[in-house]
């Protein structure tokens, strides 16, 4: 049988939209010749919908539209992602499905078995698992269908989490092959990793295995694609692109290479910025340019994103501000071909210190005359996209977030954190890649040591450890979640540990505050970490 995949960009809640590309590209496979078609999981929905499956009319709306695919389905058989309700009066109302469709035969399911509940995913929330999965006859040969996670073993999880294994059930009663529907967030080597195990679990059971993942951008997940066809022996034999729509036959032999870490990096956080903008309805973007490393990266994403006509820039010098940040910040737009506007704040910011010297009673200066600077530059990008309708960008990275080196309803106002889930040890890295074919972030930019200018001779390293030493124990406390001690066995001071940990911990309060960001890393400080505001087992 001839097996198309169709690597779809879906839109949470776009029913309409999203049954328009299920049905564009099952028909473009259907003539290539494809027999079954495979989308990826909940396309139909977009994933993850969350507590849109509650709204009252949304599921059924979801269930008219499936019937209005199936009655475009042609001579292949379409398996398409999307939600069932359960008809039994115990359990979770609604089950995460496999629709198979087939012209003039009605509907048949399949459902998802293994629920995950860790990091981004809260699926036992809505969904009632499968209770034991049976191979489906498509064409007069037995296929395995499964959802996502059904494929995943121990090895590649947090920890063993199921007592059942999908993929060893379907095989044991006679699955020629595994067909996947997938919904895979990306992070970091995740790719990788994931087609490991597929090859893995072929090798294991002797069988093919055709996963087809989701592209694209849902709030602060980004889906990587890089769907699969290998066969029994373990070898790839199709991969289709990352981070693009696309359909391609997995009977013909095209393996797609995977990119260099940066790169793929570079496209997550692209689609992921490009996604979020389009779907939430913006076609421009505004950010602050300061001269330094992290609004550079920002604004060179946001070019190839939007477009450089439709990027604005601002410089907002302050009495502390460096003349070569202001050049510097200059020169990136002027390599971008952005306009950028040059609104200094030194008068406003003079002016606001005298307004409040009565109230301060004269009280030496303090971080929050620093913190006046950084809400006075939030005021003036908020007033330009509320003026324009921009997208406000803003640019503070995983490293200045998890310690609370940024300031509420100043650096932090606007509506999407493009890379607060890259720490700034891999910013630098990322900027060299960026400038790999040309110039484009001036070189000053790179190498200068980073600060905040918002006080005389101002640096980062002043007040905090060196960024590579700062970013590895964030790394062991946020992503792997290990305690002081363990840290410190890893080669740390205990109390550089004890300072940073306890300033993740402080800071909760900003980050529930914080705009969105895109998550790339194992764990970032979003929906896949849940960590109380209010509570004291950091002073233990």
């Amino acid at each position: 049988m001839k097996i198309g995949l169709a690597q779809i960009n879906s839109t949470v809640g776009d029913l309409e939209g999203n049954a328009r590309r299920i049905t564009e590209a099952c028909r473009t496979l259907e003539d290539q010749g494809a027999e079954i078609i495979l989308t990826p999981e909940l396309v139909l929905t977009g994933y993850p919908p969350q507590d849109l499956l509650f709204q009252t009319d949304f599921v059924p709306r979801s269930l008219q539209v499936l019937d209005e695919i199936h009655s475009a389905v042609g001579r292949a058989a379409w398996i398409v992602g999307c939600v069932n309700r359960n008809a039994s009066p115990s359990g979770l109302p609604f089950f995460n499905a496999a629709a198979i469709l087939e012209r003039g035969k009605p509907i048949r399911w399949v459902y998802k078995s293994l629920l995950p509940t860790y990091d981004v995913f809260n699926e036992t929330r809505y969904f009632e698992p499968c209770d034991k999965p049976v191979p489906v006859d498509i064409g007069g040969q037995l296929y395995g269908i499964t959802i996502c996670e059904d494929i995943w073993t121990p090895e590649y999880l947090p920890r063993s989490l199921y007592s059942c294994d999908p993929v060893a059930t379907l095989c044991s009663a006679g699955a020629s092959a595994i067909l996947n529907l997938s919904a895979s967030p990306f992070q970091l080597g995740k790719p990788e990793r994931r087609e490991a195990m597929i090859k893995n679990q072929a090798l294991r059971h002797g069988v093919p295995f055709y996963y087809c993942n989701a592209i694209g951008g849902n709030d602060e997940l980004v889906f990587d694609g890089h769907s699969l066809a290998v066969d029994a022996d373990g070898g790839i034999r199709t991969r289709l692109p990352g981070f693009a729509e696309s359909t391609q036959l997995a009977s013909l032999d095209h393996v797609e290479a995977h990119a260099a870490p940066m790169e793929e990096l570079r496209s997550a956080l692209v689609l992921g910025l490009r996604d979020y903008a389009g779907k939430c309805g913006f076609r421009s973007a505004v950010l602050g340019l300061s001269g330094g490393i992290d609004s550079a990266v920002v604004a060179c994403l946001a070019v190839e994103a939007f477009g450089a006509e439709q990027v604005t820039g601002v410089a907002m010098p302050s009495p502390y501000s460096s003349t070569h940040s202001v050049e510097d910040a200059l020169l990136l737009a002027k390599n971008l071909s952005i306009e950028c506007l040059t609104i200094p704040i030194s008068d406003s910011f003079l002016i606001f210190k005298k307004q409040m010297q009565p109230a301060f009673d004269n009280l030496p200066e303090d971080a929050t005359e620093e913190n006046m600077q950084a809400r006075l530059r939030g005021l003036t990008l908020m007033s330009l996209s509320n003026k324009f309708g921009h997208l406000l960008l803003t640019t503070g990275n995983k490293s200045e977030v998890a310690v609370g080196y940024c300031t509420l309803y100043g650096d932090m106002a606007g509506g999407l954190a493009a890379i607060s889930d890259v720490p700034k040890s891999l910013v630098y890295k990322l900027a060299r890649h960026l400038n790999l074919a040309k110039e484009i972030i001036p070189h000053r930019t790179i190498e200068k040591p980073p600060s905040a200018e918002l006080r005389p001779d101002q640096k980062d390293q002043d007040t905090l450890p060196p960024y590579d030493i700062l970013d590895e124990i964030l790394r062991l406390y946020v992503e792997e979640n290990l305690g002081i001690r363990e840290i410190v066995q890893a080669g740390f001071e205990m109390e550089t540990v004890r300072w940073v940990t306890r300033k993740v911990d402080f800071n909760e309060y900003k980050r529930k505050q914080a705009a969105p960001g895109l998550k790339v890393t194992s764990r970032a400080f979003g929906i896949g970490r849940r960590m109380p505001i209010a509570q004291n087992f950091f002073l233990k």
